[in-house]
């Protein structure tokens, strides 16, 4: 289980003790995101932990809400406190104390938290999208922008942005094809509807869970797409500040191989949750450093053979 992170901590707690709450945090909401933030150094890892449990938060403030209109009140108040907590540059919530802290120093705009807050009120007016493009404008609200926060959090040069922007698409809707199942029984569905009346497969379809051609085929154009956002992502990575590429690289592939469990669980996406095991993300780091090690060998050997040694 994830952490709720609304619990409120001692008065006394001060901000290094915030700054663990949200690791742990972090660690139980994503265990992909944490696993990626162990390869940051320990100033950007801190930083990347209070945009988590920030995101985490107001996330939960929809996800766990009794009601749309118990979810629509307490996004208001959220975003209300997180306005004076800005002007103020601080704040006794202990989220938004370390957040506001991260995005004042690292430089994070203002319209990035408050656009991830318009895209939580986009899911509570409902989920039923129309065409991909609708799709796109949320993915935009609540994961690339998330991105967009990372990328101050760890330099960058232009135009690294805009595939910052492609990555957080690709990992959300990664997310909707992992989480069909769960959605659903929240009542929620993400796949457009063009593309179900695209493979003639019906909501009833989806809602009593068949596996078949049609479904098959409707889940693999959607990993397609998924895909071809990671390609667009991947040129951008190299335009982040080199203390946070390695990291970067290795989330994007860990959260693209869920992908390939998706497909490895036969398209099941309804009762088995794809998730990339421990072993393949070790394999994963193993092979990112793997890389630059064998590029600085060649060099070097490139060099002494120029030097007849």
């Amino acid at each position: 289980m994830r952490e709720t992170a609304a619990l409120a901590p001692p008065p006394t707690e001060n901000s290094e003790q915030c700054y663990r709450r949200a690791a742990v945090a972090t660690a139980a909401g994503s265990k992909s995101f944490y696993f990626a933030t162990r390869f940051f150094p320990p100033r950007l890892a801190r930083a990347a932990h209070a945009v988590y449990w920030f995101c985490r938060h107001t996330d939960d403030l929809v996800d766990e809400a009794p009601s749309v209109e118990a979810g629509a009140v307490a996004l208001e108040e959220w975003e209300q406190a997180l306005a004076r907590a800005w002007e103020a540059g601080g704040s006794a919530d202990p989220i938004l104390r370390i957040f506001v802290e991260t995005a004042h120093s690292f430089g994070i705009p203002r319209a990035y938290p408050f656009g991830l807050i318009e895209g939580m009120r986009m899911d509570l007016r409902g989920t039923h999208y129309t065409d991909f493009e609708s799709l796109r404008v949320f993915c935009y609200h609540v994961a690339s922008v998330v991105g967009l926060m990372m990328c101050h959090v760890i330099g960058f040069r232009d135009p690294a942005p805009a595939h910052a922007i492609d990555l957080g698409i690709a990992m959300q809707l990664t997310n909707i094809l992992r989480d069909v199942g769960e959605d659903l029984r929240r009542g929620r569905i993400y796949l457009p509807a063009e593309d179900l009346d695209r493979f003639g497969y019906r909501t009833e379809d989806l809602r009593a869970a068949v596996i078949d051609d049609r479904f098959r085929a409707l889940i693999r154009f959607q990993m397609e797409r998924a895909e071809a956002y990671y390609r667009r992502a991947e040129p951008g990575i190299a335009m982040l500040h080199s203390d946070g590429q390695f990291a970067v690289r290795v989330a994007a592939e860990v959260y693209r191989g869920i992908l390939r469990e998706i497909e490895q669980n036969g398209y099941d996406v309804f009762e088995r949750r794809a998730v990339v095991p421990p072993s393949r993300k070790a394999w994963i780091t193993a092979r990112r450093m793997a890389v630059p090690m064998a590029r600085h060998t060649m060099h070097r050997l490139a060099f002494w053979k120029s030097m007849n040694v």
